[in-house]
């Protein structure tokens, strides 16, 4: 909820329940989503909601083709005894009895997502054990329940830091996270990982081009992440939406790997439509025909074949 009011402040919408609805039958009720996007990461609110014609969307998305799934966490929280501002990921406490609750309703994949920031000194060891232990325990929990889970560590793009130093952390949290897992006995066949790319800082002098940020990535993912992994489905993290797309396909271009190579994309996939929406009942087919573009180029992305010239193909 406080994720998509920062989105409808941005176009000048009331964040009311009925406004989210109403934005998310848009994007759900577009022609040919199921086409592109495979899975919808709800939101406990959305899970229980109906579309204008009263079918739960759950239900919608799974006759459209589009697997329901539900984020589990309850957000971040100050770790104690870690760096200053480190966070730690909340939510463990009655998770099985919520999974089955949201399997009932038609979730049918979850998602956890532990914050990582880079700073001077940052991550300290405890924060990274700490997140790597939460996301392993809701991972079994979700197998135990299942569901399958999406395992998200995000090493966040803010800050000054290189390209290099993003590499480093983000393999040290990779780590980690499958040592953990390990440990949980989570079935790594029967998981997804929701990485961050390896980016520069958003403030560093020198921004790494799109063809290193592909090489680094993969480098560290070659390195930490199991081959029995089947899919990573990237976050795009604050980055924008044609550069997002344009990293995910350089990664593809790169050639065959152990792992399929998608998107799991927020803002990234949802910026053009909201924008195009602005809250106006005339606009919802604008916003639809701005969501499909962006999902249709990164469908592309995600097999390697998008270029630039095809984002001004709009419409």
């Amino acid at each position: 909820t406080g994720t998509i009011a920062k989105r409808f402040a941005s176009i000048r919408v009331e964040n009311t329940e009925e406004n989210r609805r109403v934005y998310r039958d848009m994007l759900f009720g577009t022609p040919g989503m199921s086409e592109f996007v495979s899975g919808v990461i709800l939101y406990e609110e959305t899970l229980g909601q109906k579309s204008a014609a009263g079918e739960p969307f759950p239900r919608l998305l799974e006759r459209l083709g589009t697997v329901p799934g539900i984020k589990v966490d309850k957000g971040t929280v100050a770790l104690p005894g870690a760096g200053p501002g480190e966070l730690i990921t909340a939510g463990l406490d009655g998770l099985p009895e919520r999974l089955a609750a949201y399997k009932a309703l038609g979730a049918r994949f979850a998602k956890w997502r532990a914050v990582i920031s880079i700073a001077p000194g940052q991550p300290t060891r405890a924060c990274l054990q700490a997140n790597a232990h939460a996301l392993a325990r809701y991972a079994g929990i979700c197998q135990a329940a299942g569901v399958v889970p999406i395992v998200e560590p995000e090493v966040l793009m803010d800050g000054d830091h290189t390209l290099e130093r993003c590499a480093a952390v983000t393999d040290e949290a990779l780590h980690a996270v499958f040592d953990a897992l390990h440990e949980q006995g989570v079935v790594l066949e029967h998981m997804l990982l929701k990485p961050n790319m390896v980016l520069s800082g958003t403030t560093c002098p020198r921004q790494a081009g799109v063809a290193e940020v592909a090489s680094a990535t993969l480098r560290v993912f070659r390195r930490v992440v199991p081959a029995a992994v089947p899919g990573i489905v990237f976050l795009s993290g604050g980055q924008s939406d044609e550069l997002a797309t344009a990293h995910l396909n350089a990664i593809n271009a790169l050639g065959p790997s152990p792992w399929v190579f998608s998107f799991s994309y927020g803002r990234a996939l949802q910026a053009p439509a909201l924008k195009a929406w602005a809250g106006k009942p005339a606009q919802v087919k604008a916003g639809q025909v701005a969501f499909l573009h962006r999902a249709r180029l990164n469908s592309a992305a995600a097999r390697g074949t998008y270029s630039a010239s095809q984002e001004r193909v709009a419409g």
